[in-house]
C-alpha cells in the first residue's frame, strides 16, 4: 500500500488556475511524507497496538502478535499460543471496515511491571479463541513461551468489547487486571459463536490476579450486569485518583444500534473484592439534534485531570448519514465524574442495601467543557498530552486524517491542523498512541499499517515570527539553523540562547530595525532574545557591494553601526544588513527606491526610510530634512513590528444562522432546496449550483460554509444569479472535511442547504480493458476513487466527437473515441481534469480494427438457431454490450442474434450467438446470406463460409481414405516379413546367450569358491560411548557431540541447582509415570519426540539401571493394559510408545557385553566375507550395483563379458611408511572392467592384506601411472582420452579403458597437492550401465555389438545363489551365535524380561502360547537383533554401502522369519528375497523354539542377582556421558507441556509434593535464564 501526505496538485496548464491552487497551497501548507515516516504493515488487519518503555511496539492482527522496534523495524511473531503456521494465514471471520473500538480478534494489549525493581516486564495479551483466553508473556523476548494462561478472561466475539488495565496492589504486593468485557450477546445471531462458563455469562467487570496461573477470579471480584439489561459496549480502560474507570455505552449488537447514553463506570483499585463506587453519563450532543450516543475513542490527559473523548451519533454502515456535525471531541473535568456518579442499579446489579436511587431515578449526565467541544464530521480517535504547559490533542478521521490541536489557556479549541494524511484514506484506528521516549513522534494506525508521525510540521513556518506565534509547543525558531525545527532537530542544544520556544514569545524572534537617530547618522541594530556578546554587524550597498558601515559589540551590549548622513549616499537605493552571532546569523534587506511615494509615517519608518515631521515626508535615510523633525519621531510614529497572524480564508464575519430553508426579509420570501454538487474536490469548485425560489429579488447573496466548528467559516459572494431559481458559486479550495451550506440573502437569517463534502482529488488505479480499437465505441472502465468529483476526460491524441462519462465514487465508465488517426497501434494517455488540473490515470491502447473471416449458421431443433462468427484472434476484450449481431437472410428479413460467449483456440477467435423462439430455423439457416457485426462504432458484413469446398471435402475425403489404407496395408506387410527374419536372428543369438549364461552359472555354483581370510586381524569395535549413542540416536548424529564431551574430570559438586533438582523430580516414579503418559496424549508429541524423550531419558539414567528397570516394568505393564482390548500380538511390534524405544535401549545396554564377547567376532567375518564376494565381479561405481550380491534390486544384470588383470603394483617410498619389513611389490587382481578408482581401493587392501597394516595415505591422497619401459602415463577416471557418447554423458574410464595387460606394472605415488577425488560423479557421468541411447551398442568396437541386446535380468539369478553358498557357513554361524546358550546360560537381560513377559501373560490368563512367542519376538530380535543386523555400524567403525545395505537387509528378513509362527506358502512367482533362504527357515525355526524352550527352563533369576547384574553394568558407564545435557533435553518436553503436566499432577492424589517440586524447578531454572539474559 503506498503511503504519503498531501502533496501539492500538478500545475495546472493555464495561467488561470494558479490563483485558486497557490491559494489552497498557501492556506493549507500540507503535510507532507519525510524519510523518517517508517511504515509496517501487516498481512491482517490490526485489533490491538501498545508500546512498550524498552521493549519497541507491538501488535496485534488476526492471531499473530508482532514485536517491532521503535523504527518500526520487525523484530519477530508469535502466533497465539505458540501455533504452528504463520502470521500470513487469515483467520476465519474479518472485522468490518471501520470497526468499532475492540471489534477484532485481539482483544487485550497491556504492557506492565516495566521498571518494577527486580522483575522483568510483562506483556498480558487477550483473544478471543478458547473462548476469550489471555496469556502473559515477557516483554523482553516473546520467543519465550507463555508464563501465564487462561480462557473466559476477555470477550469470546469478535465485534464484542473488552477494556482493561493492570495496576500493582500495595496489600498483597501483586497485580491484577481489571478487565470490562461483552461475555455474552443476547442477541440470537451471535449467541452461539462462544458459550463462556456459567459464572461469566453476566458478569461485566472482573478483577484477575495475573500471578495465578490461570488468571482465576473470586466470586467476590466479579460485577455482574443488571437482569434484563443489554449488552455493553467497553470502549477504554484507565486508572485516575485511586479507582479504575471504564468508559462505555450500552449496545444492541444485532440491531447495531445504542441503547442509551455513554456513561463511565467506577471501580476501587483494590485487590481480591471488587469495590463498585458507581457510574456517571456523558453528555457530548452539542450541535447534533439526536445526540451522539457512540463513544469511539478515549484519552486520559493526566496532567490536566481531564479526560477527552470522541463521540458519535448513528450513521449506519453506509456512512449516508453522516453530517458536518455527526462527531465530536468533548473533554471532561474528571473531578466533576467522580462527584457525579452515583451507586445505583441502571447498567450493572448491586446489592440492595448499596443501592441510593429511586427506579424512575435516571443518571446525571456529566456536561463536557464548553470551549474545548470540537464538532466535525468524520473523527475516530482521539490522544492527548500536555506539551510546555500546552495542552495538545491529536485526532483521527475516517479519511486518514491525522489532526492536531492546541488548546488555549481556557482550554479553547483552535481550528486543527492537518498534520499528515493517508493516500489511500484509510480510517484511522481508535487507538493513537505516543513514542515513549521521543515526544516528536506518534504511532498511527490505520487497517493493516502502522506509521510513525511526527507530530508537527514545523518547517513550514519561515520565519521566527510565524514560528512562535503558530503557539505549537513542538516546534521552535532554532537560531543556527535559521528555521523553524523540533528541539531536539536543533544544533548546540547546549547553548540554551540557540533556541526559542513559545514560552519566549514571537517579541523574542531578532528584529533589525534602521532608523534616523539624528540629522548625522542613521543607526542600525537588532532586538531580540539572543546573547550580543562577540556579535558583528555589517552594511552593505548592494548596488556596488561597498561596505558602509562594520561594527562590533562592545561591554556586552548588542553591536550597532551607524552610518554617516552623506550628500553621496543619496544614490544608495538598496542595502544589507547582517547580523553575525558566532555560529548563526540574521540579515534583513532594505529598499529605499520608493521611500517618497510612501505618504505614512509608519510605513516610512518600516521600510528603514525616514519621515520628515514638518514636511510630512517620507525621505531617503540618507539624506537630510530640519534637525527638529527627528526628536520625538520614535515616539510619534512607533515603529510597527511585523505580526504573523494564521492564514485567513474568505470572509469569516458574524451571521444568524437558521436551520430551516426558509428566510424572510421584509415582505420577500426567499428559498433554498439543494446544492449541486454536493461533493467537490480539495481544490474547489467554480460552478457550483444553488436551486430555490425569488433570487433575483435579493440584492446581496453570500453562502456561508461552516466545517470544523472551531475553524473560522467561509464566506462566499454569489459569482452569477442564472435565474429566479438557479444561481452559481465559485467555492475555494479546502483541506477534506465535509460543511454545512447555508445561504444568506440581504444580510437576513442563514438558510441551510444541507452538507457539502470536500475530498481528496481522484485516483486511478485500474483501466479495463486497456486494450480497444480504433474505431472505438468500447465500453470502458476505469477503477479508482473519489471519481464523483471529476469534471470530465482528457485525451491526449485528437478524437473524433465528444467522450461522456458517466462517473460514481468509484468508477467511471466511457464509449472509447474512435482516433481521427487511424494508424496502430497508438497509446493514448487518459487523464482526469478536476477544474484546471489534470491528473494522470493511465493509458489506453489502440489496435488495428477486428477482421472478421466468415460465419457458419447451424440448427438442433427447428425454434433455434446458433450462429459461430469466425473472427482473428486479436488482444480485445469484447463484452455482452460491446457488440450487436444481425443476421440477413431471405429477401431482406433479418434477425437479432443474442450473443452468448466467445472461445478462442490457436487458429481463430469464435463469436457464438443464439436466435430463439423462431420456426423453421433450418430454412432461415440455408437461406441466409450475410451477417451484420456492429462493434462498438465499427460496422461490417460478415460473409457465410463456402458450401462448396465443404462439398468438395466431404467426397474426396472417402477416396483419399481407401487410397491410404492400401499403402499402408502393402507397407505393413513388407515390414513384417522383415521383422520376422530379423525375431528369428535374434531369437538364435537369445538362445546361445542363455545356453551359455546357464552353463557358466552352474559351473560356477559347483566349481567356486571364496578364499575367505581366517584371520583378519583384530575386529574394530566401537566404544560403549558411540555404540550406545548410535543405537539411541540412528538419525540424530548432532546429538553425539554433546553427549561424549569428556566427563572423568568433572567435578560432581558442580552440578547445577536446577538440574540436580531436576534429577531428583524424575527419580520419583510417579511423577515420571505421569509425566510420559501425559506427553504421550499431547497431538503435537510426535514419533520422534517419543523416542527421542526415551533416549534422553536413558542416557541420564544410565547409572541408574535398577531404577530405568522399574519404570520400564511399569511402562510395559500400561502398554499391556491398552493393547489388551484391542490385538495383544501387536504390542511392541512399532515404536509408536516411549516404552518400546526405551526397551530398544536397555536391551542395547545390557547386551552390549553379549554382543561384543559372542556374536561381535562371525557379524564382523559375515560382512568382511560379504563384501569380498561382491567385489569379485562387476560393480557399477555410479548405481553401486554388482554383479554378485543377495539382493535383487541391487543385481547388476547389464554388463558385458569381463577378465581378471594380473598387476604387479610398486609403492613408493613415503615419510608416512618407511618401515623396512613393508613389502613394496606386490601382486594384485583387478578387473578390466573396473575403474582407476575402484583399482585405487583393492590395491590399497592388497597391501593392508600383505603387510597387515594401511600404506599411511588416503585414497584421494595417491595417484596410479602405468609404467610401460621408460614411458609413465597417469591414470585417471576422466581424462582427454574418455569416450563421450552420443547424448554427452562421458563414460568412466576403466583398466580396459587404457589397455593394461596381465603382468603390466602400476606405480602408486603421492599426490603433490589438492586431495581432491579423482571425479564427482554425476548423472552426467556412467560406468558399466550405459544410457538408454547406448543400451545396445558397445562403444570400444563393432566386434561387440550386440552383446547389451540379448541381456536378460533372470539370466543372472543364479548370482544370488552363488552368493548365498558364499556366505552360507557364517552366516549360520552367526544366527546360532545369537540364539545359542553358551555355557547353558542366558544373557541376564534376555532371561530377565522373557520371565517377565511369562509371567504378565499368566496374570492377565492369556493361554494362547502364540502371544507370549510374538511378544518375546517383539522385544528381542525385531526391537534389538535385527536393527544390529541392518546397522554393522552401530557395532564396527566401518562404512556401510548402500549395497551392503541391501544385502543385509534380506539377511535380517530371513532372521525374522525364522521367529515367524506364521508358515509361508511361498510359489515360483514369490520374491527373490524370500525364495533365496525359503529351505533354511523350517530349519531356522525349529531351532528358534528350541532357543525359547531352553531359555524358559532356566531357573528363574532372583531380584538380587538382576540387580546386582544392573548396578554393575551402571558402574562399568559411570561419567560416559553428560548426563546434564540429557537431562535439560527433557526440561524442555517438560516445560513445552508445562500447562498440561501440572493440571494432571493437580487430579492425581499422592503427587501434591511432586506438583510443588515441579514449581520449584520451574522457578530454578527460570533464575538461571535470567542471570544468562543480565
Amino acid at each position: 500500500m503506498e503511503v504519503s501526505g498531501r502533496k501539492a496538485p500538478p500545475r495546472p496548464p493555464r495561467p488561470a488556475a494558479l490563483l485558486p491552487l497557490l491559494a489552497y497551497l498557501l492556506a493549507l501548507a500540507a503535510p507532507s511524507r519525510g524519510a523518517d515516516e517508517p511504515v509496517w504493515r501487516s498481512e491482517q488487519a490490526i485489533g490491538a497496538i501498545a508500546v512498550s518503555r524498552e521493549d519497541g511496539v507491538f501488535v496485534a492482527s488476526g492471531s499473530c502478535l508482532d514485536q517491532l522496534d521503535y523504527s518500526l523495524e520487525h523484530r519477530l511473531s508469535r502466533l497465539y499460543r505458540d501455533q504452528a503456521g504463520n502470521c500470513s494465514e487469515p483467520v476465519p471471520l474479518t472485522p468490518p471496515a471501520r470497526p468499532r473500538p475492540g471489534s477484532s480478534f485481539s482483544k487485550l494489549l497491556l504492557p506492565y511491571r516495566e521498571g518494577a525493581a527486580g522483575l522483568e516486564g510483562l506483556l498480558l495479551t487477550g483473544w478471543t479463541f478458547d473462548r476469550g483466553a489471555c496469556e502473559v508473556r515477557p516483554l523482553g523476548n516473546l520467543s519465550r513461551s507463555s508464563l501465564r494462561n487462561g480462557t473466559e478472561v476477555v470477550s469470546c466475539h469478535p465485534q464484542g468489547s473488552t477494556a482493561g488495565v493492570v495496576y500493582y496492589a500495595n496489600d498483597t504486593q501483586s497485580w491484577y487486571l481489571a478487565v470490562a468485557a461483552t461475555y455474552v450477546l443476547p442477541e440470537s445471531e451471535t449467541a452461539s459463536r462462544c458459550n463462556p462458563a456459567a459464572s461469566d455469562r453476566e458478569t461485566a467487570i472482573a478483577l484477575k490476579d495475573t500471578g495465578k496461573r490461570s488468571l482465576a477470579t473470586k466470586e467476590t471480584g466479579r460485577l455482574k450486569l443488571r437482569d434484563g439489561g443489554g449488552s455493553l459496549h467497553f470502549v477504554d480502560a484507565f486508572l485516575w485518583n485511586g479507582s479504575v474507570y471504564f468508559p462505555y455505552y450500552p449496545y444492541n449488537y444485532s440491531r447495531g444500534a445504542a441503547t442509551g447514553w455513554p456513561s463511565m463506570a467506577r471501580i476501587a483499585k483494590s485487590s481480591e473484592m471488587l469495590l463498585f463506587q458507581g457510574q456517571a453519563a456523558l453528555h457530548c450532543g452539542h450541535g447534533h439534534p439526536d445526540g451522539r450516543r457512540l463513544l469511539l475513542s478515549s484519552s486520559l490527559v493526566e496532567a490536566l485531570d481531564v479526560w477527552a473523548g470522541v463521540f458519535s451519533a448513528a450513521t449506519g454502515e453506509d456512512q449516508e448519514k453522516r453530517s458536518p456535525t455527526t462527531t465530536a471531541l468533548c473533554l471532561f473535568r474528571m473531578s466533576e465524574i467522580q462527584a457525579r456518579t452515583k451507586i445505583c442499579r441502571w447498567d450493572f446489579e448491586i446489592d440492595n442495601n448499596e443501592n441510593n436511587c429511586k427506579n424512575e431515578d435516571e443518571p446525571e449526565r456529566v456536561e463536557p467543557i464548553a470551549s474545548s467541544t470540537l464538532i466535525h464530521s468524520d473523527l475516530t480517535s482521539v490522544y492527548g498530552t500536555v506539551v510546555m504547559n500546552r495542552t495538545v490533542l491529536f485526532l483521527g478521521t475516517g479519511d486518514g486524517q491525522l489532526l492536531k490541536v492546541i488548546l488555549g489557556e481556557n482550554l479553547a479549541s483552535n481550528c486543527p491542523e492537518v498534520i499528515y494524511e493517508i493516500k489511500e484514506e484509510t480510517p484511522v484506528f481508535y487507538k493513537l498512541v505516543p513514542h515513549p521516549k521521543k515526544n516528536i513522534y506518534i504511532y498511527l494506525t490505520a487497517g493493516k499499517e502502522v506509521r510513525r508521525i511526527r507530530v508537527a510540521n514545523c518547517g513550514k513556518h519561515k520565519s521566527c515570527w510565524e514560528c512562535l506565534a503558530a503557539t505549537d509547543p513542538h516546534c521552535g525558531w532554532c537560531h543556527s539553523l535559521q528555521r523553524c525545527t523540533f528541539k531536539e532537530d536543533c544544533e548546540h542544544l547546549n547553548n540554551s540562547e540557540n533556541w526559542l520556544d513559545i514560552l519566549s514569545g514571537a517579541k523574542k524572534c531578532p528584529q533589525i530595525h534602521l532608523f534616523r537617530s539624528s540629522k548625522d547618522k542613521t543607526t542600525v541594530t537588532v532586538a531580540g532574545s539572543f546573547s550580543p556578546r562577540h556579535s558583528e554587524c555589517v552594511v552593505k550597498n548592494m548596488d556596488t557591494g561597498r561596505m558602509l558601515c562594520k561594527g562590533k559589540s562592545v561591554h556586552d551590549e548588542t553591536c550597532t553601526c551607524n552610518i554617516p548622513t552623506r550628500v553621496t549616499y543619496k544614490d544608495v537605493l538598496v542595502v544589507n544588513v547582517t547580523f553575525s552571532f558566532g555560529s548563526w546569523r540574521v540579515s534583513k534587506r532594505f529598499n529605499f527606491t520608493n521611500c517618497s511615494s510612501l505618504r505614512e509615517c509608519p510605513g516610512c519608518i518600516q521600510t528603514g526610510c525616514a519621515w520628515c515631521k514638518s514636511e510630512r515626508k517620507c525621505i531617503h535615510p540618507f539624506t537630510a530634512c530640519d534637525p527638529l523633525d527627528y526628536k520625538g519621531t520614535q515616539d510619534l510614529c512607533p515603529v510597527t513590528f511585523q505580526k504573523w497572524t494564521p492564514p485567513k480564508r474568505a470572509g469569516g464575519g458574524r451571521f444568524k444562522e437558521n436551520m430551516s430553508n426558509r428566510t424572510t426579509w421584509g415582505l420577500q420570501v426567499f428559498s433554498v432546496k439543494s446544492i449541486e454538487p454536493q461533493k467537490i474536490s480539495t481544490l474547489g469548485k467554480s460552478n457550483v449550483i444553488v436551486t430555490g425560489a425569488n433570487f433575483t429579488q435579493a440584492s446581496n447573496i453570500t453562502m456561508i460554509l461552516k466545517g470544523t466548528s472551531t475553524c473560522d467559516k467561509d464566506v462566499i459572494q454569489v459569482s452569477h444569479v442564472l435565474n429566479d431559481t438557479h444561481m452559481q458559486f465559485s467555492l475555494p479550495s479546502s483541506r477534506k472535511e465535509m460543511k454545512d451550506v447555508c445561504i444568506q440573502f440581504d444580510g437576513g437569517n442563514c438558510a441551510s442547504v444541507g452538507p457539502l463534502s470536500y475530498i481528496a482529488l481522484p485516483h486511478c488505479s485500474l483501466i479495463y480493458p486497456a486494450t480497444t480499437w480504433i474505431s472505438g465505441g468500447q465500453n470502458i472502465t476505469i477503477m479508482g476513487r473519489n471519481f464523483d468529483v471529476i469534471d470530465n476526460l482528457i485525451f491526449s491524441q485528437e478524437v473524433k466527437g465528444n467522450v461522456s462519462e458517466y462517473c460514481m465514487a468509484n468508477y467511471c465508465r466511457f464509449l472509447a473515441p474512435n482516433l481521427k488517426s487511424s494508424k496502430g497501434p497508438t497509446n493514448v494517455t487518459v487523464k482526469l481534469r478536476v477544474q484546471e488540473t489534470a491528473l494522470d490515470c493511465g493509458s489506453l491502447q489502440y489496435l488495428d480494427d477486428p477482421r472478421f473471416t466468415g460465419y457458419r449458421a447451424e440448427s438442433e431443433v427447428d425454434t433455434e438457431l446458433e450462429v459461430k462468427i469466425q473472427k482473428e484472434n486479436d488482444n480485445f476484450n469484447i463484452s455482452k454490450e460491446d457488440i450487436e449481431i444481425t443476421l440477413f437472410y431471405g429477401k431482406n428479413k433479418s434477425l437479432n442474434c443474442s450473443f452468448e460467449n466467445i472461445t478462442r483456440n490457436q487458429d481463430l477467435t469464435t463469436i457464438f450467438c443464439k436466435i430463439k423462439h423462431i420456426t423453421a430455423a433450418n430454412s432461415i439457416a440455408t437461406s441466409s446470406k450475410k451477417v451484420h457485426v456492429k462493434l462498438g462504432n465499427l460496422k461490417l458484413s460478415v460473409e457465410r463460409e463456402s458450401v462448396l469446398s465443404t462439398w468438395y471435402f466431404l467426397i474426396g475425403l472417402p477416396i483419399l481414405l481407401v487410397f491410404v489404407i492400401f499403402v499402408a496395408v502393402g507397407v505393413t506387410r513388407h515390414k513384417s516379413k522383415e521383422l520376422s527374419r530379423k525375431q528369428s536372428q535374434q531369437l538364435e543369438l537369445l538362445e546361445s546367450e542363455l545356453r551359455k549364461e546357464i552353463r557358466d552359472g552352474f559351473a560356477e555354483l559347483q566349481m567356486d569358491k571364496l578364499d575367505v581370510v581366517d584371520s583378519f586381524g583384530t575386529v574394530p569395535f566401537l566404544d560403549y560411548k558411540h555404540f550406545a549413542l548410535r543405537t539411541f540416536f540412528p538419525e540424530s548424529g548432532g546429538f553425539t557431540h554433546i553427549f561424549t564431551e569428556d566427563m572423568h574430570n568433572r567435578d560432581a559438586s558442580d552440578k547445577n541447582e536446577s538440574l540436580t533438582a531436576l534429577d531428583a523430580l524424575i527419580c520419583n516414579k510417579s511423577f515420571l509415570v505421569t509425566v510420559i503418559h501425559t506427553l504421550e496424549k499431547q497431538k503435537n508429541f510426535s514419533v520422534k519426540d517419543r523416542c527421542l524423550f526415551a533416549s534422553f531419558l536413558t542416557i541420564a539414567l544410565q547409572t541408574k539401571l535398577v531404577y530405568l528397570t522399574s519404570i520400564l516394568e511399569v511402562l510395559t505393564r500400561d502398554l499391556m493394559e491398552q493393547c489388551s482390548n484391542m490385538q495383544p500380538k501387536l504390542m511392541l511390534r512399532r515404536t509408536e510408545s516411549v516404552v518400546e524405544k526405551l526397551l530398544t535401549n536397555w536391551m542395547s545396554v545390557c547386551l552390549s557385553g553379549f554382543l561384543r564377547e559372542t556374536v561381535g567376532e562371525p557379524f564382523y567375518l559375515l560382512v568382511t566375507t560379504l563384501n569380498q564376494k561382491i567385489n569379485k565381479g562387476p560393480v557399477d561405481v555410479i548405481t553401486c550395483k554388482a554383479l554378485y550380491t543377495l539382493n535383487e534390486d541391487w543385481l547388476l544384470w547389464q554388463v558385458p563379458e569381463f577378465s581378471t588383470v594380473a598387476l604387479t603394483v610398486t609403492f613408493e617410498k613415503i615419510p608416512e611408511n618407511e618401515s623396512a619389513d613393508v613389502c613394496r611389490n606386490i601382486s594384485v587382481n583387478v578387473l578390466d572392467c573396473d575403474t582407476i578408482g575402484q583399482a585405487k581401493e583393492k590395491i590399497f587392501q592388497a597391501f593392508l592384506s600383505k603387510n597387515g597394516s594401511p600404506y599411511g595415505l588416503q585414497l584421494n591422497e595417491i595417484g596410479l601411472e602405468l609404467q610401460v619401459g621408460t614411458r609413465h602415463k597417469e591414470l585417471l577416471d576422466i581424462d582427454s582420452s574418455s569416450v563421450i557418447l552420443e547424448d554427452g554423458i562421458t563414460k568412466l574410464n576403466t583398466i580396459g579403458h587404457y589397455e593394461i595387460s596381465n603382468g603390466s606394472t602400476i606405480k602408486v605415488f603421492k599426490k603433490i597437492a589438492n586431495f581432491t577425488s579423482d571425479v564427482e560423479y554425476t548423472e552426467d557421468h556412467c560406468h558399466l550401465i550405459l544410457p538408454d541411447s547406448e543400451a545396445f551398442q558397445d562403444v570400444q568396437g563393432k566386434r561387440h555389438r550386440g552383446k547389451h541386446k540379448f541381456k536378460v535380468k533372470e539370466m543372472y539369478l543364479t548370482k544370488l545363489l552363488s552368493t548365498k553358498v558364499a556366505i552360507h557357513s557364517v552366516l549360520e554361524k552367526l544366527f546360532r551365535s545369537i540364539w545359542s546358550l553358551p555355557n547353558s546360560r542366558a544373557p541376564f537381560a534376555i532371561k530377565y524380561f522373557f520371565d517377565f513377559l511369562d509371567a504378565q501373560a499368566e496374570n492377565k490368563k492369556i493361554t494362547d502360547p502364540d502371544v507370549v512367542h510374538i511378544w518375546k519376538t517383539n522385544s528381542l530380535p525385531l526391537r534389538f537383533w535385527v536393527n544390529i543386523l541392518k546397522n554393522p555400524q552401530f557395532v564396527f567403525d566401518i562404512k556401510k554401502t548402500p549395497h551392503i545395505d541391501g544385502c543385509l537387509s534380506v539377511i535380517a528378513q530371513a532372521f525374522m522369519d525364522a521367529f515367524s509362527l506364521t508358515e509361508q506358502q511361498l510359489g515360483k512367482e514369490a520374491p527373490t528375497n524370500k525364495l533365496l533362504y525359503a529351505k533354511d527357515i523350517p530349519t531356522y525355526k525349529e531351532e528358534v523354539k528350541s532357543y525359547y524352550k531352553a531359555i524358559r527352563d532356566l531357573p528363574p533369576l532372583s531380584s538380587s542377582e538382576m540387580e546386582e547384574f544392573l548396578t554393575q553394568e551402571s558402574k562399568k558407564h559411570e561419567n560416559e556421558f553428560n548426563e546434564e545435557v540429557a537431562l535439560t533435553e527433557i526440561y524442555k518436553y517438560i516445560i513445552k507441556y508445562f500447562d498440561e503436566i501440572l493440571n494432571k499432577l493437580e487430579r492425581e492424589r499422592g503427587l501434591e509434593e511432586a506438583q510443588k517440586q515441579l514449581l520449584h524447578v520451574k522457578v530454578l531454572f527460570d533464575e538461571k535464564k535470567k542471570c544468562k539474559w543480565m
